[in-house]
């Protein structure tokens, strides 16, 4: 009798095939329907049925997004640290305000006596578009990497003024992009004032480490008293170095940015034109502090200067040498009636109210103070309905809403007069900031309006006249009025 073979059947072969090309999860129980009552001895070549079929997957080892160089840092004793080059502050412009100035105060690894020593002049330039601009030719840059020198003299002469010259060199620039503290409950993306001071102090470090002097950048992010071309910045400049601002070689001192208030120009030999500068900030800023001013052009290419303008010039208006009793322009006329006032926001109605109507017994009308004009109308009848006579002293820049005025005026019987204050609106300007930043000559605590206040009422002006209802039209033209030490302070430029 021929013996039973010892190595797995046919059937037994086949099913082995079939269960391997099937899932693994089927195998346990393909393995106990075929097998054989008696084991048998598996040949060699045969696979382990019970070993997982597809292979297992590839184990990937995580990828951390901290650096080693982090890592390292972290564990490094804060003694073995490299110091931090440049040191951020910020600073408010009083107590009772946030802080609006960004100060960054860049000192190199190694400083020596001369670094130390008190330095009397100061060379002071503007940032963008005088010692940097955009690699990339936007006008503004976001990326932080995104600079290059407005020159490749800059750095150079920098150097030159600190080391050879004798300068202190530092950087004051207008960042009104930027929010120190943005407002809570304002629209927007929340962080995006947080992400915007990140990126301009990350550009600041490269330039500042670049140029590798000890320097401070101050950047006035608000519309106060550190904004050019008020002096604000210049103080801090004075305070932070010990130099008292009249010990300060003014003569020798000088400022260089791009706002100039240059005029458009054909460039030389060609049809195209040169454009006009955005603003004449930077030259009144060196007007107020009483040092020179150049352009970059002027400064590190030795360019020509081109002609400028401002939009309002303090040489139109010098301190008054009459005596306040030539000023008196207006007399009562009546026992009652109603004097309107036509002029932009800071014409100086209210300044020729006080000084003027108030001492002759009129009762001010004023929707700042009245909060509605509703309530200036009813205020205004409860005075004439007791025998008063009342100013207005609001814009009332249109003849329609002068035209109320003169019904209420002819309702109760009295006649009505018109002020008209011809204002040039850059002078208003002037005025309201003037007004708005200086305590002492603000009485009624008023904030700085934006321009929109002075360009709506440009929009619906319409020149007051006689036909409209008034018994006569008074024009004022503006006169500083008030005391040399309230000059010293007006005669500045702040817009």
């Amino acid at each position: 009798m021929t013996s039973e073979p010892t190595g797995p059947s046919t059937t037994q072969l086949r099913a082995s095939h079939s269960f391997q090309a099937r899932p693994a999860q089927l195998c346990s129980s393909t393995v106990a329907t075929m097998a054989p009552s008696k084991p048998a001895s598996p040949p060699t070549n045969k696979r382990k049925i019970d070993a997982p079929i597809s292979p297992p997957p590839v184990k990937r080892t995580a990828q951390s997004s901290i650096s080693k160089s982090a890592v390292s840092s972290f564990f490094t004793p804060t003694s073995q640290k490299p110091k931090e080059r440049i040191q951020w502050s910020e600073r408010a412009a009083d107590d009772d305000t946030p802080a609006t100035l960004l100060v960054g105060r860049y000192e190199p690894e190694k400083l020596g006596e001369s670094d130390r020593r008190k330095r009397r002049k100061i060379a002071a330039f503007d940032l963008d578009s005088t010692l940097i601009t955009t690699a990339s030719g936007k006008k503004h840059g976001d990326d932080p990497g995104d600079w290059k020198w407005w020159d490749s003299k800059v750095p150079a002469r920098l150097r030159q003024l600190y080391k050879d010259e004798d300068y202190q060199v530092v950087i004051l620039s207008n960042q009104a992009g930027l929010a120190l503290h943005p407002d809570p409950n304002s629209k927007g993306p929340k962080n995006l004032g947080r992400n915007r001071v990140t990126k301009f102090k990350q550009k600041c470090s490269a330039v500042l480490t670049q140029l590798d002097l000890p320097t401070t950048l101050y950047a006035a992010t608000g519309k106060d008293i550190f904004r050019k071309p008020r002096t604000g910045m210049w103080k801090e400049v004075c305070e932070d170095y010990d130099i008292p601002q009249d010990e300060v070689d003014l003569e020798n001192s000088i400022f260089i940015g791009d706002a100039g208030g240059r005029t458009a120009q054909l460039k030389t030999g060609s049809t195209s034109a040169v454009a006009k500068d955005f603003s004449c900030s930077d030259r009144n800023f060196a007007h107020n502090v009483g040092v020179p001013y150049k352009t970059p052009e002027e400064y590190f290419l030795g360019a020509k200067s081109r002609d400028f303008s401002r939009d309002f010039d303090l040489a139109i208006y010098p301190y008054p040498e009459t005596a306040d009793g030539a000023d008196v322009v207006f007399e009562k006329k009546h026992d009652q009636d109603v004097v309107l006032f036509v002029g932009p926001p800071g014409a100086g109605k209210s300044t020729f109210y006080w000084k003027h109507l108030k001492p002759l017994g009129y009762e001010r009308i004023n929707q700042d103070t009245l909060k509605s004009r509703a309530r200036c109308f009813k205020a205004a009848g409860e005075a004439l309905a007791s025998g008063a006579s009342v100013a207005v002293d609001n814009t009332n820049p249109d003849a329609d809403g002068r035209a109320e005025w003169v019904a209420l005026a002819r309702k109760h019987q009295v006649p009505v007069r018109c002020v008209w204050f011809r204002t040039p609106l850059g002078l208003c300007e002037h005025n309201d900031v003037v007004r708005a930043l200086n305590r002492p000559l603000n009485p009624e605590a008023r904030t700085a309006l934006p321009k929109l206040a002075f360009n709506g009422f440009a929009a619906r002006f319409k020149e007051p006249k006689a036909k409209e209802g008034f018994e006569d039209v008074v024009e004022v033209e503006f006169r500083f009025r008030g005391s040399k030490d309230e000059y010293a302070i007006w005669g500045r430029y702040w817009t």
